[in-house]
Parts: structure tokens; sequence; C-alpha cells
């Protein structure tokens, strides 16, 4: 049995001295096929027309759920380069409070949090009405598909304890 990079805990807010398994690093042929998955729903999400800072916002928000520092982190960056503004991201977490989102995404967001959270069954349901009055089937098909692959992702990252490293200074 090879070992992989591990890391230990100490120091972290909450941690132990327990060490983590990078399980993407420890199965690398699962690994792989999560990123194929991840590139198969990209297509999914650009043939069903949604705009990529769409499909960034639902990846924040379902990390937001899932507390995971290390999507937050990449998609953040990832949505900013996409055109996405400081100010709605900024404002997601209390994206139903303001009026900065269109209905379109407002009922992709929803959406998305009900597939981060599916034993909600009455947020699932509401979430899925509002879908279907403002949301092609392609478009509901491709949200809660970015938003199980992004689950996936989380899980991996948060349960291997993915650093986030601050920029380099030079």
């Amino acid at each position: 049995m090879t070992q992989t990079p591990v890391r230990p805990d100490a120091g972290t807010p909450g941690g132990t001295d327990e060490r983590r398994v990078f399980v993407d690093k420890q199965s690398p042929d699962a690994y792989a096929a999560l990123r194929a998955t991840a590139e198969a729903v990209r297509g999914v999400a650009e043939a069903a027309g949604l705009d990529r800072t769409l499909v960034e916002l639902v990846n924040i928000r379902v990390s937001q759920l899932n507390a995971c520092a290390y999507c937050l982190n990449a998609h953040t960056r990832a949505a900013l380069r996409a055109g996405e503004t400081t100010q709605r991201l900024g404002v997601l977490p209390a994206w139903r409070d303001t009026e900065l989102f269109s209905p379109g995404e407002r009922a992709a967001l929803a959406l998305a949090e009900a597939t981060a959270h599916p034993a909600d069954a009455g947020a699932q349901s509401a979430a899925y009405s509002a879908a279907r009055g403002v949301l092609s089937d392609d478009e509901i098909s491709a949200v809660i598909w970015v938003a199980i692959s992004i689950n996936a992702f989380n899980r991996v990252s948060v349960l291997s304890k993915h650093p986030v490293r601050g920029p380099s200074r030079a």
C-alpha cells in the first residue's frame, strides 16, 4: 500500500493532531473520473445556455453552504474572471434579500440550495416549482448537475482539508 501526502491539522480552528489523506491524490483514478464528470457538466451547462457567471454563482453558493474554503477561493476567482461583481459576490449569502439577482438567477440559486440539502423536501418542491416558471428543462437539469458536481468537489476538499494559500508576496 502506497503512502500519499497527508498533513497535520494542528493549529487549525477546531483542529486536532489527526492527519488527513488528500483523497484526490490517494485515489487518482476516482478523482480523474470526478474531473471528467465536471467537464461533462460544463458542457451540459454551455449547451443549456447558462452564463458562466451563473454557473460560478451556483458553485459559490453551494460551496458556502458546505463551508468549503478551497472551492470558495477557486470559484470566487473564476466568477470575477467571468465578469461577476464584488457587490453581488458579497451579498450572495443573502441573495433572497436583494434585488441584485434576476428571476432566473434566483430560481437557479434556490434549486442549487435544494440540491445541496435534498432532505428538505419542502424547500426542494418550492425551488423546483419556482425554477419551472423561469428556466427551461435543459437549464434546470444543468443547474442541478452543476450543484451535484460542486457538492462532490466540496466533499473531497473539506474531508481532505485542502489548504487555501494566500497570495505570494514578492
